[in-house]
């Protein structure tokens, strides 16, 4: 049976785990993202950036050889490793040992990338997010759902919703299907869209933050960034999902005054992420 909540922040104070005045960088969790190839570079830079500004304590990107500079360039606070090839991710292979993964912004859908992003699967025991064509790769290679460890994070937009669980005919249809396939193959879905819902099982929690100015190229990919810092900081997938889309969310709420919807971008959202964690601290 269908239950339904609201994410207000009420729900997420209940979650949300202040820092530690003692902390230091290596208890705040690594997170490892594998992204990017030849001109998607910045979906890289967006993601990599939104996890450090997370507060994760070490963020390590990898990507194709192309990306080296770009990234390093960029965020000079993220570490990066590169892929033996030079365009595109073709062997996923790292010595680290992050708290949590992410994988899918700017990373193609290259048949090297396909047959990378599967030995990967296959071996990976690490909390994961899936973002972008990570999930079209899965949506081509169905039968790959059920390597994914219980309770990885999948974050689509409609579009790759649609490729992962076939056409719905209305909303109500819509989530029957998203909740049958998050219970088959006990994955969390982070529904994007206006609400964003996010589905665990039978369990439906409705956003209440954001607005239409997060309508804009490379949302998705600092929200996947945002969710897998989380993870990495010991956050239950749930709970990980959950605040990361509260976040994402209030970012756009908190700009609005000042940049309006138009000129609100990706990189706006991580800007204004610090004040929205300062919002969660003013317990008003």
């Amino acid at each position: 049976m269908k239950q339904s909540f609201f994410i207000n922040k009420i729900e997420i104070l209940k979650r949300y785990k202040p820092v530690d005045s003692n902390a230091h960088k290596g208890i705040q969790g690594h997170a490892l993202i594998i992204e990017g190839s030849y001109g998607k570079m910045g979906a890289a830079v967006l993601s990599s950036k939104a996890c450090l500004k997370s507060g994760c304590g070490l963020v390590t990107a990898y990507v194709p050889k192309i990306g080296y500079e770009i990234l390093q360039i960029s965020n000079p606070e993220v570490m990066t490793l590169t892929d033996e090839s030079e365009k595109y991710i073709s062997n996923i292979a790292f010595d680290i040992k992050p708290q949590a993964i992410g994988i899918g912004p700017g990373l193609g859908q290259e048949p090297k990338t396909q047959k990378a992003v599967h030995r990967f699967l296959i071996s990976n025991k690490t909390p994961l997010v899936i973002d972008a064509d990570a999930l079209n790769i899965l949506s081509v290679n169905k039968e790959w759902l059920a390597l994914l460890k219980p309770k990885t994070i999948l974050t689509p937009h409609p579009k790759e919703l649609q490729r992962l669980i076939g056409n719905w005919n209305s909303e109500e249809h819509k989530f029957d299907k998203t909740i049958a396939f998050s219970k088959q193959y006990d994955l969390i879905v982070v529904m994007k869209g206006a609400p964003t819902h996010i589905i665990d099982g039978e369990t439906v929690y409705q956003n209440t933050t954001g607005n239409a100015a997060l309508a804009t190229a490379g949302s998705g990919d600092v929200l996947t960034g945002i969710i897998t810092g989380l993870l990495a900081q010991s956050y239950e997938p749930l709970n990980a999902a959950i605040l990361g889309v509260y976040l994402h969310g209030l970012t756009a709420d908190i700009a609005l005054p000042e940049t309006g919807h138009q000129s609100f971008i990706a990189s706006d959202i991580i800007s204004y992420l610090g004040k929205a964690f300062l919002s969660l601290e003013n317990k008003q």
